[in-house]
């Protein structure tokens, strides 16, 4: 169903980052870790993208960038005002640079 939300409107954030999850969970990470990237291309301010694909790479001892996509989170919820997601971001960030 995600997928075809996705033809009719590509850039639609909460079908892809629904998609993103959907291969997470399927054990499939490589094709998730493209999808938040699409995701971020699209819709640069879609915190949760960030936060969840950092989530990702740091479970797969993916440390710098998960590091590097937790920076571009923390600078989005800067913008967006999402102090929520930052905090728990800088927190992910602060345990994987020790």
């Amino acid at each position: 169903m995600l997928t075809e939300i996705l033809t009719q409107a590509p850039n639609d954030a909460f079908a892809r980052y629904g998609l993103a999850m959907a291969y997470s969970e399927a054990g499939q990470p490589d094709a998730a870790l493209a999808e938040f990237g699409k995701l971020r291309d699209a819709n640069p301010d879609y915190v949760p993208g960030y936060q969840m694909a950092g989530q990702l790479l740091a479970k797969m001892g993916r440390s710098s960038e998960a590091v590097t996509w937790l920076e571009a989170g923390l600078a989005a919820a800067a913008r967006t005002g999402n102090g929520h997601a930052a905090a728990e971001m800088q927190a992910l960030k602060d345990d994987l640079s020790i």
